[in-house]
């Protein structure tokens, strides 16, 4: 069997993040007229999938008493009885245009009734009225970002600019960490300088950090993503998101036990984190520790039942591990629903030949090549199966397919003497023993020793 043995290399790839960036209209939830020492549940800008946050009221100050109509309506939204509202502050500002108040709270109305485009031109109003609010500037950049709209850093380049009313450093921090987002993808180097004027204003907020971290990963400055994410870490020991940074980063740098330390912690605050338990899995086999790394990825694969990829790799996994009877289980099912993969039928030959299933085998491997006849390293299998089959003919057809795109190694010289010696081809034979012994370098005892009986019985005596 030592012939038929094959090396692989475990492929550890990158985890993918629970962090989204998300950019959310800072009035959701609020009114300009809320109580300043309020606060309502509600995402804030960029935040952490599943992640919530209080996030303070949006004030809009007033210079003199409000309408009535205003009043009104405010109260209205604060019991979110938006429908009401919303043609009371039309009333105002049809009276008074340039009520900034008033189309601000439209802003906000349009956005809690869904109506994106409403929304974006009450925000553009109450911002045309009076230019240096903060939050009218912030609410219309986050909401313009939300559809897509480049004009989104012109608002928020302008919130960075201007004092919020209430919350200072809160308020400049969010509106910074907004900007950042928008423009990762076209100024990176301008938004790591936004997000670090985030995280100045609010030292104890790990998701400027955070975000800085993605992005230096992003760029492939590992060392300075590290960085960030053992900042997060710090202020938050729990974050799921720098722990699968860090652990990206040490699988990169074949750091194995440093990811695997991190992917630990992942899975031990989210059992039902099925990523992190694939990834674990992988750290794992690539560490040499198949029976963890087969029961990480059985665990995500309960998980994922229909990720064919994810089954495949633990059918992979299992062979490779010397688990042919559930290799063989494994394959068999994904050929089930694949019926035309080459590689499947070449694995499932693969593992059958392992079992000593040569007949079988041989008919997997045979069904690889009909499928894909460039599939250059089945043939190698199929030759030995077949000299295990006494197909001395199939064997010579299998390793001359293989040489078309392959090199000849050791053991293809071998099987081939072998071969040719069953068929009592004597000439061509010992010229393929010959070749085998020359490049054999002692890797083969049991084969080199059978070439060298066989080619003193095969030579005539000088």
């Amino acid at each position: 069997m030592a012939v038929a043995a094959a090396l692989s290399i475990a492929s550890v790839g990158t985890l993918s993040y629970a962090y989204t960036s998300k950019l959310q209209d800072e009035s959701s939830g609020q009114s300009s007229s809320q109580n300043p020492d309020s606060t309502q549940q509600g995402e804030s800008s960029s935040s952490r999938k599943g992640s919530r946050k209080a996030v303070h009221r949006t004030t809009v100050a007033e210079e003199e008493a409000p309408p009535a109509e205003l009043t009104k309506a405010e109260d209205l939204i604060q019991k979110k009885n938006y429908t009401e509202a919303e043609p009371l502050l039309h009333k105002v500002v049809e009276h008074d245009p340039t009520n900034y108040v008033a189309w601000f709270d439209l802003g906000f109305v349009g956005n809690a009734l869904g109506k994106t485009d409403d929304s974006i031109a009450a925000y553009r109003k109450s911002v045309e009225a009076k230019p240096d609010v903060f939050e009218s500037n912030l609410n219309l950049g986050l909401q313009l970002a939300k559809s897509g709209n480049p004009e989104a850093e012109k608002f928020l380049r302008a919130a960075t600019d201007l004092k919020p009313t209430s919350h200072v450093a809160e308020g400049r921090a969010r509106a910074w960490l907004s900007l950042a987002h928008i423009i990762e993808a076209t100024e990176p180097n301008e938004a790591l300088a936004a997000y670090r004027q985030a995280a100045a204003l609010q030292p104890k907020d790990p998701e400027p950090r955070l975000a800085a971290g993605l992005l230096l990963e992003k760029q492939n400055k590992f060392s300075d993503a590290e960085q960030e994410y053992k900042a997060v870490q710090a202020l938050d020991p729990s974050s799921v998101d720098a722990a699968i940074g860090l652990a990206n980063i040490y699988m990169r740098g074949r750091q194995l036990p440093d990811a695997e330390t991190q992917l630990r912690k992942v899975v031990a605050a989210h059992p039902d984190h099925v990523n992190a338990h694939i990834q674990l899995g992988r750290v794992l086999e690539a560490e040499g520790k198949n029976d963890e790394a087969i029961a990480e990825l059985e665990r995500g694969a309960k998980f994922a039942p229909a990720d064919a990829t994810l089954q495949r790799e633990l059918a992979d996994l299992y062979a490779g591990a010397g688990k042919t009877d559930d290799a063989e289980k494994a394959y068999r099912a994904l050929l089930t629903e694949h019926p035309q993969d080459a590689e499947l039928h070449q694995s499932l030959g693969q593992t059958l030949l392992r079992q000593k299933q040569f007949a079988k085998a041989q008919e997997e491997l045979l069904t690889a090549v009909k499928l894909k006849p460039d599939l250059s390293s089945a043939y190698g299998d199929l030759a030995f199966v077949a000299s295990e089959n006494k197909d001395y003919g199939l064997a010579l057809k299998a390793l001359d397919a293989r040489a078309k795109s392959l090199p000849e190694i050791p053991i293809t010289y071998f099987l081939r003497a072998s071969a040719y010696d069953h068929l009592r081809d004597v000439k061509k034979a010992v010229a393929n023993y010959q070749l085998f012994l020359q490049t054999a370098n002692g890797k083969y005892p049991d084969q080199e020793w059978q070439a060298k009986h066989r080619l003193i019985a095969l030579q005539p005596k000088k």
